[in-house]
């Protein structure tokens, strides 16, 4: 009787430690190497340079602040953990930056990845289905674009909400509508926006203020950033903000694997970067006294925020994005344009990614369904059928 009940469970939790339990062989079966499990694993490498550097950069951030305002250690268990090691709290070393970041980013992410597989095997067994590897991809995603002190509870909850009510309630992986990262993302945002929009969410030292530089530009325009780091600083990712949104070239090098493996979309993610630029560049020329928001070219867009990150390892997701030809086209398009739209023209929230992946998430089937028709339309009109 016992081994009955087990059984769900084994079966929800077969596929992650092996092959699956039946597989087809021989024709007419199409066969191919790249499968979910694959895919899955894929993308959580091509996150890989995003973490480690972000884990660096956190603590790096978090040194220069103290060492900038003469405070020597930090009031938190993990100053016990420093003087345990018998290290110190110096920004010239790489083990120490990368020790205060990893004691930020590497609970923050066990947590992640505790509750989106409880909640994965939970529905996989009740379902009596093999158990997939998207809990550690959503697990990974979220704890790399949220801010590093975030209370681990607000970041369960956040999880908890993204994989049940925008994945497994729709049938689970490969059949929700949108990125469970994402709306995570937006859930915390939404119901706890103190804890992005305070002058330390990202560098968390209690007392200073360290503003993220998309932050500067939209308080005092392009000027005010220039004053503290130049483009290169920006693109090598040495700056305040949320670990694995920081370094373009972190994200290149992911968009890289992801491209060659053939798991990103090259049309979405040039599609989405037309979007921003091309409207970056109208709105740059256009100008605005009043907002100065406009005065940053479109070059510098693409280091500031979560844009590259977001354009990469989210407005590429095969599941939530447009899957015809022209269909990812439109949706690219829809993508960069409404990220800029948001960023530039919204006082309230300069950083208007998310929300705009997630819009195009929303529009995604929508966009499909009138790409088929029109496509339906010709073949009648071609074959008279």
């Amino acid at each position: 009787m016992a081994e009955t009940r087990l059984d769900p469970i084994k079966r929800a939790l077969a596929g992650y430690w092996r092959g699956p339990c039946a597989a087809t062989e021989g024709a007419p079966h199409v066969r191919d190497a790249l499968n979910l499990k694959r895919v899955l694993l894929t993308v959580i490498l091509a996150l890989l340079p995003c973490a480690l550097f972000g884990m660096w950069n956190s603590g790096y951030q978090m040194h220069l602040v103290m060492q900038a305002n003469g405070i020597e250690e930090l009031f938190t268990w993990r100053e016990g953990v420093f003087r345990f090691l018998g290290v110190g709290n110096d920004p010239a070393y790489l083990g120490d930056n990368l020790l205060l970041g990893a004691l930020y980013f590497v609970p923050l992410l066990l947590v992640c990845w505790v509750t989106a597989f409880f909640w994965e095997a939970l529905f996989a067994s009740v379902r009596g289905l093999e158990m997939s590897e998207g809990w550690g991809v959503t697990g990974l995603l979220l704890a790399l674009i949220l801010p590093p002190a975030m209370p681990w509870w607000q970041a369960a909850l956040g999880v908890s909400f993204g994989i049940v009510m925008a994945k497994e309630i729709f049938g689970g992986t490969g059949r929700n509508f949108m990125n469970p990262a994402l709306a995570a993302y937006a859930f915390l945002y939404f119901a706890y926006p103190g804890q992005f929009s305070a002058d330390n969410s990202y560098v968390p030292i209690d007392g200073v203020t360290a503003a993220t530089p998309l932050a500067l530009a939209a308080h005092g325009g392009l000027a005010e950033v220039q004053q503290s780091l130049n483009w290169g600083e920006a693109f090598l990712g040495t700056i305040p903000g949320a670990p694995g949104e920081t370094s373009a070239l972190a994200c290149l090098i992911g968009a890289a694997v992801l491209l060659l493996t053939g798991v990103a979309s090259w049309r979405t993610l040039l599609a989405a970067l037309l979007g921003a630029l091309g409207l970056a560049s109208l709105l740059f020329a256009v100008g605005s006294e009043s907002n100065l928001l406009f005065s940053v070219p479109p070059h510098w867009h693409l280091v500031l925020g979560s844009l590259a990150f977001g354009l990469v390892f989210m407005a590429t997701d095969p599941v939530s994005s447009a899957l015809t030809d022209t269909g990812k086209w439109c949706y690219g398009l829809l993508v960069g344009a409404m990220l800029i739209l948001i960023r530039v023209l919204n006082p309230a929230f300069p950083e208007g990614t998310m929300l705009a992946i997630l819009f195009g998430n929303v529009l995604a089937p929508v966009i499909d369904r009138f790409v088929l028709k029109a496509q339906l339309r010709r073949r009648r009109v071609r074959y008279g059928q």
